[in-house]
């Protein structure tokens, strides 16, 4: 299994209550995306959790990664040593990773380790992930000199080595720590610059414009996070939806925090047509080079969309009207998000706190009676006469078949006691 979600995320020391003793307050957005990206970790369940930190040890010309099988640190040089956190280590993962770096001949390893604490840049991560889950192993790697394309390298290498293992990578660093006169750097104009620069790219970019940084800027904006979020970018798979989750430098530090998640390309075809639609108010065309499957083959197709957790919207067709499966669900995300008679149309300020799934029908077949029916595997259509209704299946809340056919007779306007045909069909869930 791929790495199924990579995440940014800063890592100031008092945001640790214990250390900050109140002032972590004055950072309350950065705290509600850490608590956010703790909750979908604890979904994701990984097996491996990568932490990037550049405030492990450090060589300048050699990838760090730390040996053994456990490790521990704790926040008592701030003062809290009650702060305190251990891991186990994947050692499997950290064999195949050097393995494959060693075979690019890339300078890294496991020797020469000078301290084998946990450092605040993967505990306070740590922290955050432990008060969700805690079912994982980790591995622990280091920046260091080389530059942006070597590191970008890493991640990608990271990708491969995570093989079977379900893995989150955590790249952990603060954006410029000279933001403000008043803060404890000072200020250099080159810091604003530098973190509008990084959140441009992760608020709709390519990542790889990250390689593209000066070294100057950033060294003139005195950051500790663009080579873990560049070797982060290279474990990141693609398609991806990236979100830029919240900013913030009351401290005169900057602090950013960003998820990363691969998405399928029939939800992320879905969602990019809906908000094109939404901000211009014109169908978007479809994008070229998509997979084979979304061109090549024609279906009914199913686009749900949910906001929090509600139904916000679900219109589809159950035979193919299109061309292809793109051009069906291009159609279908635009009527799901605007022209459900159940919901009002998707307002622009909506679009990030919305979630899709698209279902790809197979052919239906007829059944005759209840007993073919299961409603985790087979949709439902009853039809009487030109009255057609459909239910998708294994849908929150609707566990018996019963329900199942009651519920898509009434979506058909059937009433009790009329004659009705059944038949089943089976779906591809894109979510």
């Amino acid at each position: 299994m791929p790495i199924t979600a990579c995440f940014f995320v800063p890592h100031p020391p008092l945001i640790i209550p214990a250390v900050g003793g109140g002032r972590e307050r004055g950072i309350a957005r950065t705290i509600g995306s850490y608590r956010a990206i703790a909750a979908a970790v604890g979904e994701i369940s990984p097996e491996t959790i990568v932490f990037i930190t550049p405030h492990g040890v450090i060589y300048s010309d050699y990838i760090h990664i730390s040996p053994g099988g456990h490790a521990s640190g704790s926040f008592a040089r701030y003062g809290a040593p009650e702060a305190r956190y251990e891991t186990e280590y994947d050692t499997e993962f950290i064999n195949r990773f050097v393995r494959l770096l060693i075979s690019e001949s890339i300078s890294a390893g496991t020797d020469c380790e000078r301290d084998a604490s946990l450092d605040h840049g993967v505990m306070i991560p740590m922290h955050f992930i432990n008060e969700i889950y805690s079912g994982y192993k980790s591995v622990r790697v280091s920046i260091s000199g080389f530059g942006h394309g070597v590191h970008y390298r890493v991640g990608q290498l990271m990708r491969e080595a995570s093989g079977d293992t379900k893995t989150v990578v955590v790249a952990s660093g603060d954006l410029s720590h000279k933001l403000t006169r008043d803060g404890p750097y000072g200020f250099a104009k080159e810091g604003p610059e530098f973190d509008k620069r990084v959140a441009d790219i992760i608020a709709g970019g390519d990542l790889r414009e990250l390689l593209d940084i000066p070294e100057s800027l950033s060294e003139r904006a005195a950051e500790c996070g663009l080579r873990c979020l560049i070797m982060m970018a290279g474990a990141v798979g693609e398609p991806c939806r990236q979100t830029l989750m919240s900013y913030e430098g009351p401290f005169g530090v900057g602090y950013l925090a960003a998820s990363f998640l691969p998405e399928d390309p029939y939800v992320k075809l879905a969602r990019d047509t809906l908000e094109g639609y939404i901000k211009t108010k014109k169908v978007p065309p479809a994008p070229e080079n998509l997979p084979a499957g979304l061109t090549g083959s024609r279906a009914g197709v199913f686009v749900s969309i949910k906001k929090r957790g509600e139904l916000r919207g679900c219109i589809g067709t159950i035979a193919p009207t299109q061309n292809n499966i793109a051009e069906e669900i291009i159609q279908n995300a635009v009527s799901s998000g605007t022209k459900d008679p159940r919901f009002y149309p998707v307002d622009e300020s909506e679009l990030p706190e919305l979630a899709y799934s698209v279902d790809v029908l197979f052919p239906p077949e007829p059944i005759s009676s209840f007993d073919e029916l299961d409603v985790l595997k087979y949709g439902v259509i009853v039809t009487s006469g030109y009255r057609r209704g459909l239910l998708l299946p294994n849908l929150d809340g609707v566990d018996a078949v019963s329900d199942q056919v009651s519920i898509a007779l009434k979506k058909a306007g059937i009433g009790p006691g009329e004659k009705y045909d059944m038949e089943r069909f089976e779906v591809a869930r894109h979510k």
